[in-house]
């Protein structure tokens, strides 16, 4: 039964025929969600998964990386797809497709998840400051929380000077990796042979907690939700729906999320080639925290700057990621909920949630645990994201939903092969961690 909160969105959109024509949609305007989605893909929780992926076990992990960023890609398109055609987003769609005690239980998860991601953002952007500027990592911690109130702020001088931001932020993250290396001078062969998949990774638990750490930061379950609500926002701007311009604006909708994706594949492949040839190469195995690996990138490189490179790089990271959590912690909740408010407010709730363990960790525990917090926080997103998923190819592939836009044939099969494996890769590492292997 469709909730009458949202009216269904079906395959006939062609305006009636006495409407006079409107001006061309500008197709332009589609681009830019998957700036604020990619950015998701590059945050604090990566650096961790990926340095101490390469530093552990070389190029290995880096078919992790591509598989994870192929499994994103192709779930992100479906979100997009989703929010677009039905006129709303995953989480809407979830609470009127499922019974109010299971789209209660989908956004508890959610939130779950939202707080993690956010956790790793403000641990990241701590070490960044202090890294910095020397500051402690409490006092890192609540200044983290305050900056992302000004990175939101920036929404009160219109969305494009956000992700005008944001855009900014991630070149100048790919100008830092871009120099870095340079320096490092990688075996680019070895780097290629690790995008071939090898069957020890699921074999070995420390190497499956990595790869799993990796999926979870790689293929954000909010950010499934967030692509969804920033293309249904979109579409409600459009002129018309006819079929003709539906189709031209899927079609700008996947250039925008394939090319943004990519981007983020990138960086996160150059962040593990980063400590495969630097921290691997040199015998430096046991390189985890972030600090560490600040402290040995100077002198291994020989060049002063690959540090500040590095601390500046994760610091744009950590405010990026910042928006991506808040902006979906408020479309979820406006969502699964129908309960708005204002993104203040949002940030102010997500932020005091993560702030907590954030504080305690960093003050009891203090470096030696953020790296630790940081993994855990990523395979806690990997833990949820069945929940994401699964959804998501249902209603993508659901001809009342979707229409004549539909996901159909080879590549549904394909979708619901990898909700699948997600669901494969969760049951295993929770096996290995239940039965004193992880």
């Amino acid at each position: 039964m469709q909730s009458r909160d949202y009216p269904l969105v079906g395959p006939e959109w062609a305006p009636s025929p006495d409407e006079p024509p409107r001006r061309p949609q500008r197709w332009l305007g589609f681009a830019g969600a998957g700036t604020l989605i990619a950015v998701g893909y590059m945050d604090p929780g990566n650096w961790a998964t990926a340095i101490a992926g390469g530093a552990r076990y070389g190029y290995t992990l880096l078919s992790v990386v591509l598989l994870s960023s192929m499994m994103a890609l192709l779930l992100q398109w479906l979100a997009a797809r989703v929010g677009l055609v039905t006129g709303r987003d995953l989480a809407q769609l979830s609470r009127s497709q499922y019974s109010r005690r299971t789209s209660l239980a989908l956004w508890a998860l959610c939130e779950i998840a939202i707080i993690a991601c956010d956790l790793a953002e403000i641990i990241g952007s701590a070490v960044a400051l202090q890294l910095l500027f020397g500051l402690s990592l409490p006092v890192g911690v609540l200044l983290a929380g305050a900056l992302a109130f000004a990175m939101l702020g920036l929404q009160g001088f219109g969305q494009r000077r956000l992700e005008g931001a944001v855009a900014a932020l991630i070149l100048l993250t790919a100008g830092c990796f871009a120099a870095q290396l340079a320096l490092a001078n990688p075996d680019w062969g070895a780097a290629l042979a690790g995008m071939r998949p090898r069957s020890e990774i699921v074999a070995q638990a420390g190497m499956l907690w990595l790869a799993t750490g990796i999926l979870g930061a790689t293929v954000m379950p909010h950010n499934l939700y967030l692509h969804s609500a920033l293309l249904r926002m979109r579409g409600e701007a459009m002129p018309e729906r006819t079929p003709a311009t539906m189709a031209r604006a899927l079609r700008a909708t996947q250039w925008d999320t394939t090319l943004s994706l990519g981007f983020a594949f990138l960086i996160n492949a150059a962040l593990l080639i980063l400590a495969a040839a630097v921290f691997h190469a040199s015998g430096n195995t046991g390189v985890e925290s972030l600090g560490d690996a600040h402290k040995m990138l100077t002198p291994l490189l020989g060049n002063q700057w690959a540090g500040v490179m590095f601390a500046v790089a994760l610091l744009a990271c950590g405010l990026n990621s910042t928006v991506t959590a808040t902006l979906a912690g408020q479309v979820t909740m406006e969502g699964f909920l129908n309960l708005r408010m204002k993104p203040w407010q949002r940030a102010l709730i997500t932020r005091g949630l993560a702030l907590i363990p954030a504080l305690l960790i960093v003050g009891h525990g203090g470096e030696a645990q953020t790296t630790n917090l940081l993994i855990f926080s990523q395979v806690v997103l990997s833990l949820q994201l069945p929940f994401a998923v699964v959804p998501l190819v249902r209603f993508a592939g659901d001809a009342k939903l979707m229409g004549q836009w539909r996901v159909r044939g080879l590549l549904l099969a394909l979708a619901w092969v990898i909700a699948a494996a997600i669901v494969a890769l969760n049951g295993v590492l929770l096996w290995q961690t239940m039965t004193g292997q992880g």
